[in-house]
């Protein structure tokens, strides 16, 4: 799925960009032209979209050649040049803005999981991403967290079931929600993991009664309360925190013990990497 959907995307996102035809490279540049480009970084961070990159240019015109000095992952600064793409003038100028806001995009998010990682580090807990992620760029920017050391909680709603607030409340509670979400995954046959949201102690406390869940989410709890779940669930489930919960903070949580901290952050709110896509002078 994951390799359709990226396929879908490229192929919309070049209609969305050049509709009936790049009129300005049409009209200057002539079809035999050709041309050499590279992506130079233009600042400190961490390197994504590479692999894209490489799919986009190929997508759109298979004789392009790519060159690639710096994978995916890898730590850059300014001036670094990642890779070259040699070919076809038009070819490169029609491909040079998506490409160049893909990896901006990947880079940002990747960038941000590294900070967050590399704060965790000493600790057990693992940095998860959340949905909360741009419309049909899901993927790569998912893709992103895992290139920056971080782990996807679930790609979409199909890989987990995840019973959240909304989910309890109208389900009739907690036992309802936990004892209907396994018999469905029985009658339908889906081997999927299974994780609660719980708001509080009294929460906690009744899916510990219940028990049939793989991962318990602390939604709201702060450092102390997160401490003293710990303490109760004493490594029956893994708990993951969720919340709220910062940069600044993440350290504390962390410190708790907590299996897992998911940061919505990682996704809906990061600063693209500056980056640009230069002709190469002969």
């Amino acid at each position: 799925m994951k390799q359709e959907l990226i396929d879908a995307l490229i192929r919309l996102a070049f209609k969305e960009d050049i509709g009936d035809g790049d009129h300005t490279t049409l009209s200057t540049i002539p079809a035999s032209a050709r041309g050499k480009v590279q992506l130079l970084a233009k600042e400190e961070g961490v390197l994504a979209g590479v692999d894209i990159a490489r799919q986009i240019f190929h997508t759109f015109d298979p004789d392009l050649k790519m060159e690639i000095f710096i994978p995916d992952g890898s730590e850059v600064t300014s001036g670094d040049i990642a890779f070259t793409v040699e070919g076809k003038v038009q070819s490169l100028l029609q491909t040079e803005r998506f490409v160049l806001n893909v990896m901006q995009r990947m880079s940002g998010i990747a960038t941000t999981t590294r900070q967050y990682v590399n704060r965790l580090k000493g600790t057990k807990t693992r940095i998860l991403d959340t949905r909360k992620t741009t419309p049909g760029l899901r993927m790569l920017e998912k893709e992103a967290v895992k290139i920056g050391g971080g782990h996807n909680h679930r790609i979409g709603l199909f890989d987990m079931i995840l019973l959240k607030d909304n989910h309890v409340d109208f389900a009739g509670g907690i036992e309802n929600a936990i004892v209907r979400a396994k018999e469905y995954a029985w009658k339908n046959g889906k081997s999927l993991p299974i994780e609660i949201e719980v708001r509080n102690f009294d929460e906690l406390n009744e899916v510990l009664k219940v028990g049939n869940v793989d991962r318990i989410m602390l939604d709201n709890f702060n450092v102390a309360d997160t401490r003293k779940a710990v303490e109760l669930v004493h490594g029956r489930y893994p708990l993951e925190s969720s919340g709220g919960i910062t940069y600044d903070t993440l350290r504390d949580y962390a410190e708790t013990g907590v299996d897992y901290i998911s940061v919505g952050a990682l996704t809906h709110s990061v600063r693209s990497l500056d980056m640009s896509l230069k002709a190469v002078n002969r």
